[in-house]
């Protein structure tokens, strides 16, 4: 009996502590939505850190520059404004004698050079002793005067020589004006007519002139495929001396656009076209879309407005400092 009610009593023990363990058992559907509850929380975390580096992103695009800093890197600022786009053709070229108003002055009898006046250089008047011959045939001396006024700029006689009436002693001319001879390739001349404005860089560092075609020659050359065509300049102060080179921009059209900034402004940010504009202390990296271009100025559809102050040459520099003020950023 005693045994029986002990092994009774031992049942119910392991029944009990089987009931304990099941009770305390670990729930584990709840372990998922701690650990989800976990993760969300990084996630929101983590959304945050990225607006704070958008911010920092926003925050490359502008840089600091006094004013002293932007003088000492030959930052020109400009102000966006209107302008003309002109379609050019590049063309090269030579100064040349106005040949309309050059003389050649050549004795009318042959003899012997007596006498000199003037020298290669020398500016004359109409009328003007030049120099004085003994004729082979009556052995007198006759004058050879200057029949217009000008410059010397040829002498092909000495003192004593021989002088022939077969080649020029003198050459004068008026150079007041030059003749700017082109060459203008095949494939170019249909495009260029009489009258087309030329905008001529005489390579002197000093300002170009501006003239209009006068002359188109008939034929070409075979050696080069190209045909000449001339401007008559107004060679003020003598800049302009015959046999250099010049170089010339054929304005072929011209077109007018609300905003346009020089082609030296735009740099590539990122893979955008970019321009600094200047707000106070600060360049701004503004992002522009690019129309129509010359050789000098480039239209902005987008981007900027009519009075912006930009850096128009040495805008490489704000860059470069844009690009350092990120990098300490980074770090």
């Amino acid at each position: 009996m005693n045994k029986s009610i002990t092994m009774v009593v031992a049942a119910l023990g392991v029944l009990a502590i089987g009931a304990g363990v099941f009770a305390y058992a670990p729930d584990k559907s709840a372990a998922p939505v701690a650990d989800t509850a976990g993760k969300s929380g990084h996630a929101e975390k983590g959304h945050s850190g990225k607006g704070h580096e958008d911010e920092g992103h926003a925050g490359e695009d502008v840089v600091e520059m006094t004013d002293a800093k932007v003088g000492a890197a030959g930052i020109e600022i400009l102000t966006a404004a209107g302008a003309t786009l002109h379609d050019t053709i590049v063309l090269n070229g030579i100064l040349t004698p106005n040949q309309e108003t050059l003389v050649q002055v050549t004795p009318r009898f042959p003899g012997v050079v007596r006498e000199i006046r003037k020298r290669l250089g020398d500016a004359v008047e109409k009328g003007e002793l030049l120099a004085r011959i003994e004729s082979n045939q009556s052995l007198t001396t006759y004058e050879m005067r200057a029949p217009i006024s000008g410059t010397v700029i040829d002498r092909q006689i000495s003192l004593g020589e021989y002088a022939s009436e077969q080649k020029p002693a003198f050459i004068v001319a008026d150079i007041s004006t030059v003749w700017v001879d082109l060459s203008v390739y095949k494939r170019d001349l249909p495009r260029v007519r009489l009258g087309d404005t030329v905008i001529i860089d005489v390579g002197d560092g000093g300002k170009p002139i501006e003239a209009q075609l006068s002359y188109m020659s008939p034929v070409g050359s075979s050696d080069t495929q190209s045909a000449l065509v001339r401007a008559v300049v107004a060679n003020d102060a003598g800049r302009l001396r015959a046999g250099l080179f010049v170089s010339a921009r054929l304005i072929l059209s011209a077109k007018q656009v609300p905003i346009a900034v020089k082609a030296s402004a735009i740099q590539s940010l990122e893979n955008r076209n970019v321009v600094f504009v200047r707000n106070g202390a600060k360049f701004e990296a503004r992002e522009i879309e690019i129309g129509g271009r010359d050789s000098e100025n480039v239209e902005v559809l987008f981007g900027l407005m009519t009075g912006d102050k930009y850096a128009a040459t040495n805008s490489f520099v704000v860059k470069a400092e844009m690009a350092k003020g990120a990098a300490s950023h980074d770090h």
